[in-house]
Order: C-alpha cells, then sequence, then structure tokens
C-alpha cells in the first residue's frame, strides 16, 4: 500500500508577492528621493516664495500603477522641501497619476522639466485633459506644489549659442 502525500508550498506565492511589493515600494522611494534632489540641486526660489497660506499643507501625490503614496509638505523655503512615501493625513489636494509603470517616469520628468510659468502648465493639460493626471481637492495647492517642483528655468536647461 503506497501513501500519497501531497505538501503545498504555501510560502512560494506570498513570498513572490511579498518581493513583488518590495520592487513596487522601492521605486516609489527612489521617485521621492529623486524629487527632493532635484528641488534641492535645481530648484528656484520664486515658487517657494508664493506659497503663501498654504504653506504646512500636505498634498498626496497617488501613483496608481505602483499602488503608493508621496507625501509632500509645502513650505516656503526650498531648503526644508521634504516628501514622503506614505499616505497623507490630512490632504488638502490628491494627485493621481494614471499611466502604465513604465511611463511614470516619463510623465513625471516632463512635469519637472518645465518651466514654471503660464505655459509650464498650459504643458500640464496634457496629462490632465486625457486622464493620465487627476486632481482631488484644491486645485491652486497642487499648482503650488508642481510649480515647485518645476525646475525646466535652471540655468542647466538653457541652450548655449
Amino acid at each position: 500500500m503506497k501513501i500519497i502525500t501531497q505538501v503545498k508550498n504555501s510560502e512560494e506565492p506570498d513570498r513572490t508577492f511579498r518581493a513583488e511589493q518590495l520592487v513596487k515600494e522601492t521605486k516609489i522611494l527612489n521617485i521621492a528621493r529623486l524629487a527632493k534632489m532635484l528641488v534641492d540641486l535645481f530648484g528656484l526660489d520664486k515658487p517657494f516664495s508664493k506659497i503663501g497660506k498654504h504653506e504646512g499643507k500636505e498634498i498626496e501625490m497617488y501613483l496608481k500603477e505602483l499602488d503608493g503614496y508621496i507625501t509632500f509638505i509645502l513650505t516656503s523655503e526650498r531648503q526644508n522641501f521634504e516628501c514622503q512615501v506614505q499616505k497623507a493625513k490630512t490632504p488638502s489636494a490628491r494627485i493621481t497619476i494614471n499611466v502604465k509603470e513604465e511611463k511614470i517616469l516619463q510623465v513625471l520628468s516632463s512635469i519637472i522639466r518645465s518651466k514654471s510659468n503660464i505655459f509650464g502648465l498650459i504643458k500640464l493639460l496634457k496629462y490632465i485633459i486625457p486622464g493620465k493626471a487627476r486632481i482631488k481637492g484644491s486645485y491652486i495647492a497642487a499648482i503650488k506644489l508642481v510649480r515647485c517642483l518645476m525646475i525646466g528655468k535652471h540655468e542647466v536647461y538653457k541652450q548655449s549659442t
């Protein structure tokens, strides 16, 4: 008489799921670090000086494809600019980025490289109108954050003739 026992390795799917979650969290953390680094190195002080009454408010950016959150806290000084990889406690605005995982950096890079003026803000419409980016809550607070992230007026981007 033969006894056949079948033991499923229940840890394997759990381990794979945890590994995928770790990769997604790492990608989100790298995006947040990149935003902080670019603002520290190339950011302009003018958009930060225009924060005004929105100082201290939290703006939450949700990356739908990575299922993760980055929370930015508005500040009037560029040196105090911070972002955290977590869900905001009391966000005044939520920005949802709804593009494929491969295109997230491309969209954020395009926004960051834009100039912080009316034409740069108009350039954002190509993401808002088709639904690649959505804003819920205070549009003014979200625009103030985006203007702080825009570094296109920095000398690095000026064409040499």
